[in-house]
């Protein structure tokens, strides 16, 4: 098992990055990414390597409040293939599988995958848009329908709206993890985190000394989302329009920027540690307490298998 150069990475502030998966845990170094899933009949961890996407960009991609967008993209869609691959590694498909043959072929299922996968799709980016950004512009407009002088107040506009979409978001989340597939998730994404917390204190990965880490991290994916929706508000009191369908455009236009603050601020966040980077770090690692659980010990061996695989020997994983 590797072991970190205690006298080097005690004050270390690495770049390295995970996702929960199913059954297991991604691990994003500048170099690496790696991925360690359990199956759940063998009990045996599965690791695979990929070349870390996005290390090679261009140098113009890389820039400041640009590279956000780029890189939340990459990890967006690699992401999603990684949670499907685990979904196979882990077993988990195969008891499907083995339902469906004991209760024989349907056509509707073989239609289900066929046709109504991308329909579902759409349907959630749809749903997703009413519901964070069509519903709180148009709760405003009924709200202040008698009342054009509060209607006329864009930066009181811009904060119910973003409250509004704060709440929602809060709620979609506290509903999630009532599943218990979904605390099982978030049991992982505790476990990444405390390795991580455990690798920055320069402390050998071990189950040991990776348990007693809080499960609380400010560069975290949660952390990034709230970040987003804070910055979104204050974006939001420059749109000075009132048609509905023209400011959720000019809001869809001005995301990159939303997204390129917000990855430059959970950057800065992970990069110091002050009064001024907890405050920024503080909504998210409130809203950690619903998105990360307490890992057991077969999680955090996941979360140290992928962690060791993504470490640079050079130590460039550093900000």
């Amino acid at each position: 098992m590797r072991r970190g150069k205690e006298s080097f990475m005690a004050t270390k502030k690495t770049s390295i990055g995970g996702q929960a998966l199913i059954e297991g845990i991604m691990m994003r170094g500048p170099k690496k990414t790696a991925m360690a899933v359990r199956n759940t009949k063998t009990q045996e961890i599965t690791l695979e390597e990929y070349p870390t996407k996005g290390a090679n960009r261009a140098k113009i991609f890389k820039l400041p409040f640009i590279r956000g967008i780029f890189n939340m993209v990459d990890s967006l869609s690699f992401g999603y293939k990684c949670l499907m691959r685990s979904a196979e590694l882990s077993g988990l498909e195969d008891e499907e599988d083995e339902k469906k043959k004991a209760k024989g072929p349907s056509v509707w299922d073989r239609l289900f995958e066929k046709l109504m996968m991308p329909i579902a799709s759409v349907l959630a980016v749809a749903l997703a848009l009413g519901l964070f950004v069509y519903l709180p512009m148009k709760l405003w407009s009924w709200i202040t329908f008698s009342m054009p002088a509060v209607a006329q107040n864009y930066t009181l506009r811009a904060c119910f709206e973003g409250v509004l979409r704060i709440l929602l978001f809060v709620g979609y989340v506290w509903a999630t993890s009532l599943m218990k597939d979904i605390r099982r998730t978030y049991m992982y994404h505790g476990a990444e985190h405390k390795t991580i917390f455990c690798y920055e204190k320069g402390l050998p990965l071990t189950v040991e000394n990776v348990r007693p880490q809080t499960r609380f991290h400010p560069r975290c994916g949660t952390s990034f989302m709230v970040l987003m929706l804070i910055v979104g508000i204050l974006v939001s009191m420059f749109i000075r329009v009132d048609n509905l369908l023209l400011r959720t455009a000019l809001k869809l236009l001005t995301f990159p920027i939303v997204v390129g603050v917000g990855y430059e601020l959970i950057k800065f966040a992970g990069r110091h540690d002050n009064l001024l980077t907890r405050i920024i770090s503080a909504p998210g690692k409130w809203l950690q307490h619903l998105t990360t659980r307490e890992p057991d010990d077969s999680m955090i061996e996941c979360a140290i298998a992928a962690m060791e695989k993504v470490i640079p020997e050079d130590g460039s994983d550093n900000w």
